[in-house]
């Protein structure tokens, strides 16, 4: 028999579109930020900053602007015009693609609207996914700015709260996804619930990771299993350091990246351990809809504690672009994989007994 939906093909292949741009836009930001590129556009012009410099003249403009920054001040001095033009290219493409993708989301969006090929439930939902996009371009440009002023980096707690918003805007979008594919089953008592404990930990988890990214808190203690040789960094176990000042101040002293990033590892091992031991015990006891994604959190999580350990281990003056790139990719896939098994294991939700569903 024939997969019913609730909305044709093309309004469910325009969703899975949206949400790979979305991952694709994560990940190009942690390509602008590992290659220390975020900064090298001064300005946001939501039109012309379309067309990128087209002569010398106005590529040299660009640079002089750049050179204004705490970044080319404090870091980038001896930077050439080739150096700049290799991470203006990472920002202006990142920057590019939000364009991009408010096109592909937007006016397909109106068009379906106008046509009333989707309702109200779906609208609403749409809604959310859009708030949520506009809120971390908003907050994107507002870790830029502060990225401008004294600091030679952006504000790790406003990096933070731009990837946290990120995540939920994938999350939000899933949560469509699911609903148009009709995504439910008759759940067992518990499943849902231990996922969930899952995705609390996890979206934690987030949280610790943009802090690691914002402090570059790999840099300080970059060995495993231990941290330089302790399991508690010594600079944690002295009670004078756990104040405000270390917190804010993270670029000047370790107490702040030293404690991110062992709450980062502990949260680690504490996913994979939950995560493998819901897949031994549940596996065989799960819906078939519902395995797969089980299946998919148990290998992602395994290779992302392995992704974090190699970018640890291959740091040598940065954090490796492929390694860090792929660690922040494999996170973000395992939150959607988490999210997709938590809702293969829900209850039907109850308009799907009320509407009439079309043909697939």
């Amino acid at each position: 028999m024939k997969k019913k939906y609730l909305y044709n093909k093309t309004i469910r292949f325009w969703l899975l579109t949206g949400l790979l741009m979305l991952i694709g836009q994560v990940i190009l930001g942690g390509i602008t930020r590992l290659t220390g590129s975020g900064l090298s556009i001064t300005s946001w012009d939501i039109i012309t900053g379309v067309i990128p410099p087209m002569n010398k003249q106005q590529w040299l403009e660009l640079f002089d602007l750049y050179k204004q920054t705490p970044q080319f001040q404090k870091i980038n001095a001896d930077f050439t015009l080739k150096d700049f033009k290799f991470i203006y290219f990472w920002e202006y493409f990142h920057r590019l693609w939000v364009r991009a993708l408010g096109i592909i989301f937007l006016i397909p969006f109106i068009i379906f609207i106008i046509r009333k090929q989707i309702d109200f439930f779906l609208i609403k939902r749409l809604f959310l996914v859009v708030f949520m996009a506009a809120l971390t371009a908003s907050a994107g440009w507002i870790m830029v700015m502060s990225g401008l002023v004294d600091r030679p980096w952006v504000n790790a707690y406003k990096l933070t709260l731009h990837f946290l918003l990120a995540a939920l805007t994938i999350g939000a979008m899933v949560k469509c996804i699911a609903d148009v594919y009709l995504m439910e089953n008759k759940p067992k008592k518990g499943h849902t619930r231990f996922v969930m404990i899952l995705l609390i930990f996890t979206t934690v988890q987030l949280v610790f990771a943009g802090l690691m990214a914002g402090m570059r808190a790999g840099l300080y203690y970059a060995s495993w299993p231990s941290m330089n040789g302790a399991f508690i960094p010594e600079v944690l176990l002295d009670v004078n350091n756990w104040n405000l000042h270390n917190l804010t101040n993270y670029d000047r002293f370790a107490f702040a990246p030293a404690l991110v990033q062992f709450v980062h590892r502990m949260l680690a091992y504490v996913i994979l351990i939950l995560t493998v031991y819901f897949y031994h015990k549940k596996r065989n006891h799960v819906h078939t809809s519902a395995i797969k994604w089980l299946t998919v959190s148990y290998l992602l999580v395994v290779f992302q504690v392995f992704l974090g350990i190699m970018t640890l281990l291959k740091i040598k003056t940065g954090i490796p672009l492929v390694y860090g790139t792929l660690h922040q990719l494999v996170g973000i896939l395992y939150l959607i994989s988490l999210l997709f098994l938590y809702y293969s294991l829900r209850k039907k939700i109850s308009i799907w007994s009320k509407k009439k569903l079309p043909q697939g």
